[in-house]
């Protein structure tokens, strides 16, 4: 008996599916970014791989999550600008605000944990092997309820 091969997908769906998804992102956090804000109780984690190129911000940021990085915008961001293929944020970290800009293609999970709405993501390419950039001044942790918390969405996925 002969085993034949699925057809090869020129058309790539996969892909254009991927694409679909992440302008859901991209529609959400412009209605976020539009006068009055997130409505409640809405609010979002958005889990990008910080070594995906396009992703830009402090290296001492950046640096503390070599693989992967969650952000919430729930009460305090600011300057939201979600562009045609990336968008842009300023948090605080530490106390500190801090610049963000992070491609859609280098998303890999949103979660909307007040409707139980979540999108994962194929994960993207990485920038590998980069030469480690000039030491900064070290930018002090975060204490106490200031700035965003990063969780592990693992307790959310389906199994």
């Amino acid at each position: 008996m002969s085993q034949t091969q699925p057809p090869e997908d020129l058309m790539q769906y996969e892909a254009m599916a991927q694409d679909a998804l992440r302008g859901v992102v991209k529609a959400a956090l412009k209605k976020a970014a539009a006068p009055g804000g997130l409505p409640e109780p809405h609010h979002l984690y958005i889990t990008f791989k910080t070594k995906a190129a396009g992703v830009s911000g402090p290296q001492d940021l950046l640096g503390k999550y070599p693989d992967e990085m969650t952000i919430v915008l729930q009460h305090q961001y600011w300057d939201l600008a979600p562009g045609e293929t990336f968008f842009s944020v300023t948090l605080k970290f530490g106390g500190q605000p801090k610049r963000l800009s992070v491609p859609y293609a280098a998303l890999t999970r949103f979660y909307d944990p007040s409707v139980q709405f979540a999108l994962q993501f194929t994960a993207p390419d990485v920038i590998e092997d980069e030469p480690e950039p000039e030491p900064e001044a070290e930018a002090p942790a975060p204490s106490g309820d200031e700035g965003p918390k990063i969780v592990s969405l693992d307790q959310f996925r389906k199994k």
